[in-house]
């Protein structure tokens, strides 16, 4: 690895390998002077991810998490109503919704019939390699110290059927900071398998449908009388249309496919490394995300085969905490 890097000298580098390879991938490239796109999970723990950032921050190169669906098309408008103020204040709740269809590819049927499969030796084992999506929304807002969690997994009854009882595909999180709460659902057997997220102010929220390229407002006020029977569900049903609207219109523009959210991610950061700008997610983001997640893997390790952080990785946490003492 050390050998490409000197020879190839590239400038920016995209990890793609499983996540137990992430640090140590990560180290050798910021030592090389790379920039570094890291596909979610960023890393196996928070104190991997600090010692990434830091190491970042101190040659002076930039890093992101691959959270893609934060940047797709109705997640950038939701981003921007709520900067702007639409929920007349900071949030209230939220609420996230993440379905998974076991069985509904290559890629879950060759982890249910592998006991050795790479993700069943992550910390939070099939949940680590798919919750960071979702729990990178709430992450967002969450803005000061990490939120307080209650977090209650088990194995469905379906997994439970077919012999299989290491995999945890059914999680239910409580999250809650001073006036804040919010109340994430990950499951591989709820239908619809919804992917969505709710937001809510002192006066308004938003609803986001990630699977329809939707975003309604909801509004805070009820009309008088019969009205709210009424108006209400033509207004909605108006939103709905004008979705639609948008999305034809994306489509035609060639900007409206499965991984925009990528695309807009990537050439935002790549844009922050030649301008020198903040990158698309910030740091403190990445970390909200990572302390949020592994709250959620200790409560539910009774449950999980949790392995320890990588030798490799204990190693350079220690020596850079000895350098920073």
């Amino acid at each position: 690895m050390s050998e490409l890097l000197k020879e190839a000298r590239p400038q920016v580098v995209h990890i793609t390998t499983p996540p137990q390879s992430h640090f140590e991938i990560g180290t050798q490239c910021l030592l090389h002077g790379c920039h570094v796109y890291m596909e979610k999970p960023f890393a196996l723990n928070t104190e991997e991810a600090a010692s990434l950032i830091g190491l970042a921050e101190q040659k002076g190169l930039k890093i992101t998490a691959g959270h893609d669906d934060q940047f797709r098309h109705c997640a950038r408008r939701m981003r921007k109503l709520v900067h702007d103020g639409f929920l007349g204040g900071p949030p209230v709740h939220m609420e996230g919704y993440y379905g998974y269809e076991l069985g509904a590819s290559g890629y879950a049927k060759a982890l249910l019939a592998d006991k050795q499969h790479w993700v069943r030796r992550l910390p939070g084992g099939l949940l680590q390699n798919v919750i960071s999506h979702g729990i990178a929304r709430f992450a967002e807002f969450f803005t000061d110290d990490p939120p307080q969690v209650v977090a209650h997994g088990f194995v469905s009854s379906r997994l439970l059927a077919m012999g299989e009882s290491e995999i945890v595909d059914e999680l239910r999180v409580i999250l809650y900071a001073q006036q804040m709460t919010g109340y994430f659902t990950f499951s591989s057997q709820m239908r619809p398998s919804l992917h969505q997220f709710r937001i809510y102010g002192p006066s308004n929220g938003l609803a986001l449908d990630q699977d329809q390229e939707v975003l309604i407002k909801l509004r805070g006020q009820r009309h008088k009388s019969y009205l709210e029977q009424f108006v209400s569900p033509m207004t909605v049903a108006g939103q709905y249309a004008g979705c639609s609207v948008a999305n034809v219109k994306s489509f035609l523009a060639n900007d409206f496919h499965p991984k925009s959210g990528m695309k807009y991610l990537m050439e935002s950061f790549y844009q922050s490394i030649r301008q020198g700008g903040s990158p698309p997610i910030p740091y403190r983001e990445i970390l909200q995300t990572s302390r949020i997640m592994d709250e959620i893997f200790f409560q539910l390790r009774p449950k999980m085969h949790i392995p320890s952080t990588s030798p490799a990785a204990a190693a350079v946490i220690q020596k850079n905490q000895n350098c920073a003492a």
